[in-house]
């Protein structure tokens, strides 16, 4: 796999793009600017992968839009410090993003397939996460918690408790939920068991899936 000047003058179109849209997040756009999205795609529609928009992958599921990516990254206001958990590798383009803001990174993922392929690309790529593992993301990672944040790539029917549970004191968790149509909404840990509640517009996802659907 290559890294071209092509694609990199693609990406920082892109980047331009990002920053039209609405994001401000110097540090998201500048590891944005260095994650080449190419290689996480399917060889069929790599030529779209500066398109900011959301492709099919393995196992039904999507890469996100970039601007979907940088939106939700944005919203976790990630310190290198932190400890987060993702929950839904697919294809990885998220997990290497938020590689690049903290090492600190634990993915989780139900798709085997997609599972097994992102463990590859990772070693290839020498993108190291704390673990990445397969799972029921809807339970969270209890073994590891807690976490100062948490961040849901698919759409959760409704909030998943367990999640909450596996925050720090202070820490965020940023996921959509909804069934057609998802609310991007932000919880923060203010108190033990109390959350601000935050909400941020309309997306669409796949759906989050768990064990007991």
């Amino acid at each position: 796999m290559q890294d071209t000047t092509k694609h990199q003058g693609l990406r920082r179109q892109l980047i331009d793009l990002l920053r039209e849209k609405g994001i401000t997040s110097t540090r998201v756009l500048e590891v944005m600017s260095q994650v080449p999205r190419h290689f996480f795609m399917d060889p069929g529609l790599v030529n779209f992968a500066y398109v900011d928009q959301a492709f099919p992958i393995a196992a039904d599921q999507t890469i996100s839009q970039p601007y979907t990516v940088a939106f939700q990254t944005e919203l976790l206001a990630l310190k290198p410090e932190h400890k987060v958990l993702e929950i839904g590798t697919g294809s990885g383009y998220q997990t290497a993003v938020l590689l690049g803001l903290s090492p600190n990174i634990y993915t989780i993922e139900r798709q085997q397939e997609l599972f097994k392929k992102t463990q590859r690309l990772f070693s290839k790529l020498g993108l190291r996460p704390k673990r990445v593992i397969f799972g029921d993301g809807y339970k969270g990672l209890p073994e590891e918690a807690p976490f100062d944040r948490i961040l849901v790539t698919a759409g959760a029917p409704e909030l998943p408790k367990e999640l909450l549970q596996q925050l720090t004191p202070n820490g965020k968790l940023v996921i959509p939920i909804g069934t057609k149509e998802q609310k991007m909404m932000r919880f923060t840990k203010t108190a033990e068991k109390i959350f601000d509640k935050e909400s941020f517009g309309n997306f669409r996802f796949v759906p989050l899936l768990s064990n007991k659907n």
